[in-house]
């Protein structure tokens, strides 16, 4: 169901349900959330489980990679 709302508002980038879990985890941990609480709020038995759905590292990564000056 996610994939063709998308596709049937014009969004070319591929999302899922785990889109939506992951833009939810990385925002309520980037506001100060714990790991513990995410963990439990996604119904994970274990954090680790958990971290593999943060995406926070990502933007500090777009972020560098765009200081690149050609």
């Amino acid at each position: 169901m996610v994939r063709r709302r998308a596709a049937a508002a014009g969004i070319t980038t591929p999302l899922g349900c785990h889109s939506f879990r992951a833009t939810g985890i990385t925002a309520y941990l980037a506001n100060g959330g714990t790991l513990e609480t995410a963990a439990a709020m996604a119904n994970h038995a274990s954090t680790r489980t958990t971290q593999l759905y943060d995406r926070r590292g990502d933007r500090v990564s777009l972020d560098e990679v765009e200081r690149i000056r050609l």
